[in-house]
C-alpha cells in the first residue's frame, strides 16, 4: 500500500508541473466535451485530435445539436480522423441521450457503459475527468506504464494479462484527486513513458521494476504480428458534364461504413472497367486513364488503390436513380463523410 501511495503522490506532483493542463476539453469542462474528446482520443494522438475536437464543438456545441444532425454531417467532420465506427457510435449515443436522458449525459457508470462505443476504461475516464468520480482507467498509455512498472510479461491484449493490469490499475488509483490522477497517468504514458521512453524525466523510476532491471524497452510485450495481406481495388473518377464526380454511399457497417466513396471495381483492364460501368452503373464510358497506384493501410490489411479517370459518353444524358449515389461538386462540396484516400484522389484531380 505504501508503494501505491508513493506512486500516486509522485505522479500528481509531477503532473502539477509537467502535465497537460491546457487541452481544449479541459476548458469549460463538461460531461459532453469530455465524452467527445475521449472517443476521439481512442487510438489517436492528442495533437491529431485537437483541431477535430475544436471544429466538432463549434458545429455541435451540445448533445442535442449532435443528436439532431445527420450522420453524413457527423462523418464529414470526422473525415481524416479514421476509425469511423467511433463517429457512428457517438452519433447513436447522442440520440439515446437526447431521447432517454433528456439531453443530460448520464452520471451513473453502468448507464454510461451501456452507451454505444463506450467501454469500461472510456466510461471511467469520462466520469473521472468530468466529475471527479473514482473510476479506474486502462487505456494504451496506462497499460504501457503498468507493464513497465511491474514487469508484466505477455501481450496486454490477452484477456488474462488485461485482467492482471486492471487489478494493478485498481490498486494504484487513489481515493481523491481523480480528475488530475487519470489525466496524469495518461500523460505519463504519452510522454516520459512513451513507446520511446525518456526515463530521466519520469517521476517514478525508483518504483519501476523494468527501469531497475534495465529492461524498459521489453515492455509492453508486443503482439505477434503476421504479415499484413494486400488487397487491390480500382476507384473510378466518373465526371458528368458539369465536372461533378460520382460518389456511392458505402454500407452502414464495415470498412468506411456510411461514408461516401468513389465506385470501386476489380477490373483488370480498361475494357473490363468500361463493361463494369455499363452493367453496374448504367454508364457508358471511354478514354479511361489509369493513374499511379498508392497504398492505404488499415490495421489488418494493405489496400493498393488505382484511381481510374473515366470520361462519360454523352454525360449530359446520364440521370441518377439510385438513392445511394450523388454527383459531388468538388468546388462546392457538400457535408459528406469521405474516406481519406477519396479525399486524396479528389484533391489531386
Amino acid at each position: 500500500m505504501a508503494r501505491n501511495n508513493s506512486f500516486s503522490r509522485k505522479l500528481l506532483t509531477w503532473y502539477s508541473k509537467h502535465g497537460r493542463h491546457d487541452l481544449p476539453w479541459q476548458q469549460n469542462r463538461s460531461l459532453y466535451r469530455v465524452w467527445v474528446s475521449e472517443i476521439m482520443l481512442q487510438q489517436t494522438q492528442v495533437v491529431t485530435v485537437i483541431p477535430y475536437f475544436e471544429r466538432f464543438m463549434a458545429r455541435f456545441p451540445s448533445i442535442q445539436a449532435l443528436a439532431d444532425a445527420s450522420q453524413d454531417e457527423v462523418l464529414h467532420l470526422w473525415t481524416g480522423l479514421g476509425y469511423y465506427a467511433r463517429a457512428r457510435n457517438l452519433h447513436k449515443a447522442a440520440q439515446l441521450v437526447r431521447d432517454d436522458f433528456d439531453n443530460q449525459f448520464p452520471e451513473n457508470f453502468e448507464e454510461v457503459l451501456a452507451l454505444p462505443g463506450i467501454g469500461r476504461s472510456t466510461a471511467g475516464a469520462i466520469l473521472a475527468q468530468a466529475l471527479g468520480q473514482r473510476h479506474v482507467i486502462l487505456d494504451g498509455n496506462v497499460k504501457r506504464v503498468l507493464t513497465r512498472l511491474y514487469t508484466v510479461d505477455g501481450w496486454p491484449g490477452k484477456k488474462a494479462i488485461e485482467n492482471q493490469l486492471w487489478e494493478l490499475a485498481e490498486s494504484l488509483t487513489p481515493e481523491k484527486n481523480l480528475t488530475d490522477y487519470t489525466q496524469a497517468i495518461m500523460d505519463l504514458g504519452a510522454t516520459a513513458c512513451a513507446r520511446k521512453p525518456t526515463c530521466s524525466t519520469c517521476p517514478v523510476t525508483e518504483l519501476c521494476r523494468a527501469h531497475e532491471q534495465g529492461t524498459v524497452s521489453n515492455y509492453p510485450t508486443p503482439k505477434k504480428r503476421n504479415t499484413l495481406p494486400v488487397k487491390a481495388t480500382q476507384m473510378l473518377i466518373l465526371q458528368n458534364a458539369s465536372g461533378d464526380v460520382l460518389l456511392q454511399q458505402r454500407p452502414p457497417s464495415g470498412i468506411w461504413g456510411g461514408l461516401w466513396s468513389l465506385p470501386e471495381c476489380d477490373g483488370s483492364t480498361t475494357v473490363h472497367i468500361a463493361q463494369w460501368c455499363q452493367q453496374q452503373l448504367g454508364l457508358l464510358v471511354d478514354k479511361l486513364e489509369m493513374q499511379p497506384v498508392f497504398r492505404h493501410t488499415f490495421s489488418h490489411f494493405h489496400l493498393d488503390i488505382t484511381p481510374v479517370a473515366c470520361r462519360l459518353k454523352s454525360p449530359a444524358n446520364h440521370v441518377m436513380e439510385a438513392d445511394n449515389r450523388v454527383w459531388y461538386n468538388t468546388q462546392q462540396p457538400e457535408s459528406l463523410g469521405l474516406p481519406a484516400p477519396v479525399v486524396k484522389i479528389l484533391t489531386r484531380n
